[in-house]
């Protein structure tokens, strides 16, 4: 019989039977990885950062003709279009809207009052009081080893922190990749654990193959914390395409993102009203700098030339410390799987006797 431990709050919060939540990657939660994860019992997540509209649209159809199973979908705030996106998502009977960034208040009370689940991503404890008060329903929490962008804290510090700070279901993020991590995270206080880089190397990933053979060669130390990519510290594998950008001079890194933000433009379909709100966002949200604003433009097709379209030499590729570990391309059943069974065991061996037996009774006072 599977540990009781292992049925945690999130399994009942999102109906699903593990407590495992695949995150919403851009370029690679699409709708097969989000349905493959959900039909292995775990909560898979579209990601709807880099799509239009339309896009999602077509994205969440593909997802329900996939799966009968919750789901979340990933959702940037500062899009010009937020709420539209919480409508669609609340008209097409979602239960997860999850957000990389701190949602506004009215924006969390809209998703909830539409029946929708809130779950922020925070990556401080600070965040996570705000959120909590706003109304969230749960929190993934990643700590610095975490992919993308990503705070400095380690995991095994910021989660405790958080769940002595808050009394939401907490999904641990950053580090993890199987059973061993889930029992750590459940020690820790978490609910249960979020993995992206994990994900990203199944066979359910639309990663290029080429490219999921570039990340099972990277050891640990094979990543980079970097804000030459967008301005925002995160973290991606450590590849030539990364060097040329903190080697590259202001004025060459503008011409190169201006001309990545153009493509990205036409490949998006999104109008240069909405890049400009959205650069204006980002200015206020972060601090940037107009630079740095311009090079968050570059970003989405950094991404998509290395993960997609197979060229690591051009592109960039976000990645958490875990790739280190990881060394095999499971479908997203087996991992999820495989996690399970571990967790089961690692639990069983912890808390059964050895040999197997009762634990043995204390002896009576006075006995010699």
């Amino acid at each position: 019989m599977t540990h009781p431990a292992l049925h945690t709050r999130i399994c009942d919060l999102f109906g699903v039977a593990h407590p495992i939540v695949q995150t919403g990657m851009g370029y690679v939660s699409d709708a097969t990885l989000t349905a493959a994860t959900a039909n292995a019992g775990g909560l898979g997540i579209l990601s709807a950062g880099l799509l239009g509209l339309d896009g999602l649209r077509r994205a969440l159809d593909e997802v329900r003709a996939a799966t009968d199973r919750p789901f979340g979908v990933n959702l940037r705030a500062d899009q010009p279009d937020a709420e539209a996106r919480v409508d669609l998502l609340i008209r097409s009977g979602v239960t997860v809207a999850s957000f990389a960034l701190a949602p506004r208040r009215d924006l969390i009370a809209r998703c909830k009052d539409g029946g929708l689940l809130v779950v922020p991503s925070i990556g401080a404890r600070r965040h996570a009081e705000k959120v909590a008060a706003w109304g969230a329903d749960a929190v993934i929490v990643q700590g610095g080893e975490g992919g993308g962008h990503t705070g400095a804290v380690p995991t095994g510090l910021l989660v405790p922190q958080v769940r002595d700070t808050v009394d939401l279901p907490v999904i641990a993020a950053g580090g993890y990749c199987d059973g061993r991590g889930l029992v750590a995270a459940l020690a820790y206080g978490a609910d249960g654990i979020a993995m992206g880089t994990r994900f990203l190397l199944t066979r359910d990933s639309p990663v290029a193959p080429a490219v999921k053979q570039v990340y099972l060669d990277k050891g640990v130390h094979d990543t980079v914390l970097t804000r030459e990519v967008d301005g925002v510290p995160q973290r991606v594998l450590r590849t030539g395409p990364v060097a040329r950008l903190e080697k590259t001079s202001g004025a060459g890194r503008l011409l190169r993102a201006a001309r990545n933000a153009t493509a990205f433009r036409r490949l998006s379909g999104t109008p240069w009203p909405d890049l400009v709100r959205e650069g204006l966002a980002l200015r206020r949200r972060h601090g940037l700098s107009w630079s740095q604003v311009v090079m968050a433009a570059n970003a989405p097709l950094l991404y998509r030339t290395g993960l997609l379209d197979g060229r690591p030499d051009l592109g960039v590729l976000a990645t958490g410390q875990v790739v280190g570990l990881i060394d095999d391309l499971p479908s997203c059943r087996e991992l999820i799987d495989r996690i399970m069974t571990q967790a089961d065991e690692v639990l069983h061996r912890l808390t059964d006797p050895p040999g197997g037996g009762a634990h043995p009774a204390a002896p009576d006072e006075g006995a010699v």
